[in-house]
C-alpha cells in the first residue's frame, strides 16, 4: 500500500505525528509523541483492566444505542441488522462483517445502498479464531460491528478519510476518552474481493475499531498487490468501518476479559454449575488472574501456535508456574468459551440455521458439537438448550429469537443424541485407524484426525484418547478447530463459463409471451450445431428447471431443439443437426406446449408447497434445492428431523387448499434494495440472481426471486400429489410430488396397484387393509408352527441318526448328507446334536448348492475340536466358504459332486486333533 495513502490533512491539522513500533515495524499515527509503541498486543499488554477508558460504564443495549444515536445526529440513517446467515451472498455462508450486507451489489455500484450514509450494528460470526475463544480474553465467535458506511462514487464524494478519522475521534471524546491515548495504526485491509488501507483503533492495548477506506476491487493481474491478490481502483470508493461493541463494553468496564464484561451473569452462573471458586478474594488467585487477563494478548491461538508454549510466555511474565497457571485458567477458560459459543449458537438458530453436515449447517453443528464437549470436560450436566435460552432471554431487542425457542429445544436434543451416538460408533473407527498406523509406526496425521471429523464427526480429542490407548501418537495442533471452521466457511468458486463471441444478450421473450407458442428471430451465430438467435421464446435451463424443446425452421429445413442454456445472457439453441442454418437467416420457432406447461406446473407449485411445508413444519424451513421435470419435481428443505406421516398429509392437504384458491401468480420486475426492503431475504430461497432489478413472484403466501416459467393462476396447476419424502442428508429433507396431469397419472397407477391387489386376494379394494392384515397374521402363525416342526423334525432326525456315529477317541462322530434340507434345518440338528458332549456333528445338504453346518460339544471342543476350522477346509472342497465359533459354524459352495468328500474331510479332521 502507497505510504501516501495516510499523509491526511486531518492528522496533520490536529498535531499527529507519524511512528514506526520498533517492535513489529508497524506505522501509526499518535498525537502524543512520546508513545513508543504502536498500541497493539503483543507490542504492549492491556493497561485498561482495572483502570476502564471511559467515563462510565455501558452494557451492550446502552453502548449500541450511544453509538448509533451518535451517527445519526451527524447525518446517518440508522438500518436494521442482517441475519447471522449470509441468505443474500453465494460466496459466504455467515455475515462475518457489517459490509457483508453491502457485497457485491452496492460494494460494486450496480445496486444503490438502502440509505446513504448508514449506520448500523451487524451481529456477526467468525469461526476461523476457535481456539482462541475463551483462552485470549478477548476473542469471540459472535460479536457485534457496530459501524457507519459512506459510499462515494467520483461524481459524488458525501466523505471520506478525514471525515472519518473525525468523526472517530469526536466519538470517543463524547465517551470520555483521553484522545493522547488514542493510536490510529496503519493496515492495508482486503475481504470478500475488495481491499483499501485501513488504520486500526489503539486504545491502552485494545484494539476498538478498525478504519477501512475501501476503494479498490480484486482483478488478475492488477497494479496493487495486498496479501498475495491483486487489486485495481475502483469506480466508486467506500468507508467501511467497525466498531466492537463488546470491545468498547469491555473498555468501559475494565474487566479482566470480555467475557466478564459481557455475560457477566451467564459467567457466574455456569461457574457455579461447574464447581469452580473463581476466588477473586483469594489474593494469590486474585493477583495471578489480573496479571494474567493483562498479558492475555501475547496468547495469539492462530497459525502453528503452541498453547504450552504461549503459557509459559505468560506464567514467566507474570511470575508463576505455568502448571498453577493452567490449573487456575484452563477450568475458567472452558466456561468462557461456553458462553461464548451459547450465545453463538442462538444467534445462528434464531436466524434460522439448522445443523447438518454441509454450508452454514456444518458450522453450527462444528460449534455445537465443540461446545457440548468441553461441558463434558466440566461435567456440566445442564442441558445446552437451557443455556442458549438464557442466552435469548437476555436479548431483549431480538424478540423473533424467543418465538423459535420450542424448535431451538427440540434442535439441540436431537443433536445431542446423534453427538452421543457418533462418539460411541466413532471409537470403534478410531481403534481401526489408530492399529493401521501402528502397524506403519507412524502417529496419526492431522489430515486423518480432519477426515474422521468432517466425515465421520468424531472429534479428535475423542481420536487422541483411543489412539493413546493404542498406544499411538496423534498430530493434533491447538488450532484444529479454527483450521476446520476456516476450510468450510466459503462456498467453492465455480468457473464460469465465458462465449467467445461478443454478442448482445438474448431478448426472452418467454416473458414477455409465457404463453405464446411460435416465434420468429434472426440467427446472430452459428457453432457447429448450436444456434444463437437474436431473441427466443425458448426457456433455457436454470433454478431446477428444464430447459424447452421444440423445433427451428428455416425454409423447408426443420431442427429439433434438443437442449437451451444461457451465457452470459446469451441463449444457446442446441439442436440435433448442424445443417441450414446460417448467420443473417430469420427462422421460425416452436415450442413444445405439453412439455413446457408440464415444467410450468411443477415450478409454480413447487413454491406452493415449500410455504406449506414452512407452515406445518416451522419457519426454519429453508429451500436448498429443487428440480423440476414433465412427470415429477422434487424440492429440498432443511428440516432437523424426518417428516412425519401426518405432517406429510397436512403438507399436501395445504398445497391443494392453495391451487383450489384459484390465487393469481404474480410476477414483476423490482428494484432489489426496494424488494429486499419489502419482503426480506426469503426471497433468496431459491437462490441469489444477479442484477440491479431482480423477478419476483408471489404466489399465495410465498414470495421469492424466481427466474423460471409459471402458470397465471395456481388453479392451473391441478391438483397435487406428494409422493414421498426422504432424508438426502442430515438436516436436509426431500418431498417428491407431481401436478397436473402427472398427478392423476400417479393417482391412476396407485388405483391400479390397488385394484391388482385386490383381486389377487379376491376382495374389493375396501376390503384390502383388513386381508392383508389377516393374511400376514395366518403367515406369521404358520411360520412359527414351521419353525416348530423343523424343531421336532430335528430332534427326530437326531435319535434317528446318532446310531450310525463313528467311535474316536471317546468322541461320537456323525457325518451325514441330509437332501433337500436348509440351511435353517442343518442349524437345528447340528445344535440337537451337540447338546451332547461327546458328539460332533458334520451335515450336508444339496439345497440351493451346498450347505455346510459343524457342530461340537463342550467335551469335543475341550479336546480341541473347532467347528470354525472344520467347516473352513470342507467349504474349499466344495467351491466355496465359511467359518464361525468352536461350538458351530456354517458354510458352503456350489460344488454338489464334493459333498461326501468334504464329509470324508470332516471327520479326518476330527480324528487328527483327538485320534
Amino acid at each position: 500500500m502507497l505510504e501516501d495513502e495516510y499523509q491526511l490533512d486531518y492528522f496533520k491539522e490536529n498535531g499527529f505525528v507519524r511512528k514506526q513500533c520498533p517492535k513489529c515495524g508497524k506505522n501509526f499515527w499518535t498525537r502524543n509523541p512520546e508513545t513508543e509503541f504502536c498500541g497493539d498486543p503483543p507490542c504492549v499488554t492491556y493497561s485498561f483492566i482495572g483502570n476502564p477508558v471511559f467515563k462510565k460504564e455501558y452494557d451492550i443495549s446502552s453502548m449500541r444505542e450511544a453509538y448509533l444515536s451518535f451517527f445519526e445526529r451527524h447525518g446517518h440513517t440508522r438500518v436494521k441488522r442482517y441475519p447471522v446467515i449470509a441468505r443474500w451472498r453465494d460466496d459466504i455462508y455467515l455475515t462475518i462483517a457489517s459490509i457483508a450486507d453491502f457485497q457485491p451489489f452496492v460494494t460494486s455500484g450496480l445496486v444503490p445502498p438502502p440509505a446513504n450514509p448508514l449506520t448500523i450494528s451487524q451481529p456477526c460470526i467468525r469461526l476461523d479464531d476457535l481456539d482462541a475463544v475463551g483462552r485470549s480474553g478477548r476473542h469471540l465467535t459472535t460479536f457485534e460491528m457496530m459501524a457507519h458506511h459512506c459510499f462515494n462514487s467520483r461524481k459524488k464524494e458525501i466523505y471520506w478519510k478525514d471525515r472519518t478519522l473525525e468523526l472517530c475521534d469526536s466519538l470517543l471524546s463524547e465517551l470520555g476518552l483521553d484522545l493522547n491515548a488514542v493510536t490510529y495504526k496503519e493496515s492495508p485491509w482486503a475481504g470478500g474481493g475488495n481491499a483499501g488501507p485501513s488504520v486500526e483503533v489503539m486504545v491502552a492495548g485494545l484494539e476498538l475499531a478498525t478504519l477501512v477506506f475501501m476503494d479498490l476491487k480484486q482483478v488478475k493481474g492488477g497494479p496493487i498487490e495486498i496479501k498475495g491478490e491483486t487489486y485495481e481502483k475502483m469506480d466508486n470508493y467506500i468507508v467501511d468501518t467497525g466498531y466492537g461493541l463488546e470491545r468498547f463494553v469491555w473498555a468501559s468496564k475494565g474487566s479482566p476479559t470480555i467475557y466478564d464484561a459481557v455475560f457477566p451473569k451467564v459467567v457466574n452462573e455456569l461457574m457455579d454449575l461447574a464447581g469452580i471458586e473463581h476466588s477473586i478474594e483469594d489474593p494469590e488467585y486474585a493477583n495471578i488472574f489480573s496479571q494474567n487477563a493483562r498479558f492475555a494478548g501475547m496468547m495469539d491461538i492462530s497459525g502453528q501456535a503452541n498453547l504450552l508454549q504461549l503459557r509459559k510466555k505468560v506464567a514467566g511474565s507474570i511470575g508463576t508456574t505455568v502448571e498453577k497457571l493452567q490449573k487456575i485458567m484452563v477450568p475458567v477458560e472452558t466456561v468462557y468459551a461456553i458462553t461464548d459459543h451459547s450465545r453463538c449458537l442462538a444467534f445462528m438458530f434464531g436466524d434460522g440455521i439448522i445443523p447438518s453436515n454441509v454450508k452454514a449447517g456444518y458450522l453450527a453443528r462444528l460449534v455445537l458439537r465443540r461446545t457440548l464437549r468441553m461441558m463434558k470436560e466440566l461435567d456440566l450436566r445442564i442441558p445446552l438448550s437451557e443455556i442458549i435460552e438464557v442466552q435469548i432471554r437476555n436479548f431483549p431487542e431480538y424478540p423473533e429469537f424467543r418465538e423459535r425457542l420450542d424448535t431451538i429445544h427440540e434442535i439441540v436434543a436431537l443433536e445431542e443424541e446423534k453427538y452421543a451416538d457418533t462418539i460411541e460408533r466413532g471409537k470403534k473407527l478410531v481403534r481401526k485407524t489408530a492399529l493401521h498406523f501402528k502397524e506403519k509406526k507412524e502417529r496419526i496425521p492431522l489430515a486423518e484426525l480432519i477426515q474422521l471429523y468432517d466425515t465421520h464427526g468424531i472429534p479428535p480429542e475423542i481420536t487422541r484418547e483411543v489412539a493413546k490407548e493404542a498406544g499411538v501418537d496423534v498430530e493434533l495442533p491447538d488450532t484444529f478447530y479454527s483450521l476446520v471452521a476456516k476450510k468450510h466457511s466459503r462456498a467453492e468458486e465455480e468457473e464460469q463459463e465465458k462465449l467467445p463471441l461478443d454478442i448482445p444478450p438474448t431478448r426472452k421473450l418467454y416473458y414477455e409471451y409465457p404463453e405464446q407458442t411460435e416465434f420468429e428471430a434472426k440467427v446472430l451465430e452459428v457453432i457447429d450445431n448450436k444456434i444463437i438467435l437474436d431473441r427466443t421464446l425458448f426457456y433455457p435451463e436454470g433454478g431446477g428447471q428444464p430447459a424447452d424443446h421444440g423445433t427451428l425452421a428455416v425454409n423447408d429445413f426443420v431442427a429439433n431443439v434438443v437442449d437451451v442454456q444461457i451465457v452470459n445472457g446469451v441463449i444457446i439453441h442446441e439442436t440435433d443437426s448442424d445443417f441450414g442454418f446460417k448467420k443473417g437467416d430469420t427462422v421460425k420457432g416452436r415450442l413444445d406446449w405439453e412439455r413446457r406447461l408440464a415444467h410450468m406446473r411443477h415450478h409454480t407449485a413447487t413454491h406452493i408447497v415449500n410455504e406449506a411445508a414452512k407452515k406445518v413444519l416451522g419457519r426454519h424451513i429453508w429451500q436448498t434445492g429443487a428440480q423440476k421435470s414433465t412427470d415429477r419435481a422434487r424440492l429440498d428443505i432443511t428440516h432437523y428431523k424426518r417428516i412425519a406421516d401426518e405432517e406429510f398429509k397436512e403438507i399436501e392437504m395445504l398445497a391443494n387448499k392453495e391451487v383450489m384458491k384459484n390465487l393469481p401468480v404474480d410476477i414483476k420486475w423490482m428494484d432489489r434494495m426496494e424488494a429486499e426492503k419489502l419482503y426480506g431475504f426469503v426471497l433468496y430461497q431459491g437462490g441469489v440472481p444477479p442484477g440491479k432489478e431482480i423477478r419476483i413472484l408471489r404466489v399465495g403466501d410465498d414470495v421469492e426471486a424466481c427466474g423460471g416459467t409459471h402458470v397465471s393462476n395456481t388453479g392451473l396447476i391441478g391438483p397435487i400429489k406428494l409422493i414421498k419424502t426422504e432424508r438426502i442428508q442430515d438436516g436436509v429433507e426431500r418431498i417428491e410430488f407431481s401436478a397436473g396431469e402427472a398427478a392423476v397419472k400417479r393417482w391412476e397407477e396407485r388405483d391400479e396397484l390397488l385394484n391388482k391387489s385386490a383381486e389377487a386376494l379376491r376382495v374389493s379394494p375396501e376390503q384390502l387393509p383388513d386381508t392383508v392384515n389377516r393374511f400376514f397374521e395366518e403367515w406369521k402363525d404358520l411360520k412359527k408352527e414351521n419353525e416348530r416342526l423343523k424343531a421336532e423334525l430335528a430332534e427326530a432326525r437326531v435319535k434317528a441318526m446318532m446310531s450310525e456315529a463313528v467311535g474316536i477317541n471317546g468322541l461320537r462322530v456323525l457325518s451325514k448328507k441330509i437332501p433337500h434340507a436348509d440351511v435353517d434345518e442343518l442349524i437345528k440338528a447340528a445344535t440337537e446334536f451337540s447338546k451332547n458332549d461327546d458328539v460332533v456333528a458334520l451335515l450336508a445338504s444339496d439345497s440351493g448348492g451346498v450347505k455346510l453346518v459343524v457342530a461340537a460339544g463342550e467335551r469335543a471342543q475341550k479336546m480341541g475340536v473347532n467347528s470354525g476350522a472344520i467347516v473352513r477346509e470342507m467349504s474349499k472342497l466344495v467351491g466355496g466358504g465359511g467359518g464361525g465359533k468352536p461350538g458351530i459354524a456354517q458354510g458352503g459352495g456350489t460344488d454338489a459332486s464334493k459333498i461326501e468328500e468334504a464329509l470324508e474331510r470332516g471327520v479326518e479332521m476330527v480324528r487328527e486333533k483327538v485320534g
